[in-house]
């Protein structure tokens, strides 16, 4: 997570927001573990891929705390959110980020979710746009530093 954004980050953002990006955005969140909603892929025993997504009401990690975090959301009105993906630098570009979009979504789709949000760091934003996201509008995100980074709010009905 850090090593991918420390790599691709500097095409979209300068040094401070990285550095902020790589503290508060590239970190396991527990919860996707503990909820088996968190994907990895490996290639010769090394990291190369993850993601995820969440049938919770946190949209991303480096929201900080909040009560309503934990609130498990209503599958036939509420979106499944998409999170914590990454892509090792020198495997973008293969088709991994698409393989964990799949499986996030079948996963979504079998808990009766009928559609996918996400906040995409600039990055990330082709791929979620090949995938079928649209995007609902650009915003600043603060992180608890207070440095702000702009993210892509976006959404895909669940096919």
């Amino acid at each position: 997570m850090k090593a991918s954004t420390r790599d691709l980050f500097p095409h979209f953002y300068n040094a401070t927001q990285i550095a902020s990006a790589v503290r508060y955005v590239a970190s396991v969140d527990r919860t996707l573990i503990e909820d088996g909603t968190y994907f990895v892929l490996e290639m010769d025993g090394e990291l190369v891929a993850c993601g995820g997504w969440s049938r919770r009401n946190k949209l991303y990690t480096g929201s900080g705390e909040a009560a309503e975090d934990t609130r498990l959301l209503e599958p036939l009105v509420e979106p499944a959110h998409v999170r914590a993906m990454f892509t090792r630098a020198d495997w973008t570009r293969r088709g991994l980020g698409t393989r964990i979009l799949e499986a996030c979504e079948a996963a979504a789709k079998a808990e009766g979710f009928q559609t996918l949000a996400l906040l995409a760091t600039l990055p990330g934003v082709p791929l979620y746009e090949r995938y079928g996201f649209r995007e609902l509008e650009r915003r600043p995100v603060r992180m608890p530093d207070g440095v702000t980074v702009e993210a892509v709010a976006m959404e895909k009905p669940i096919g």
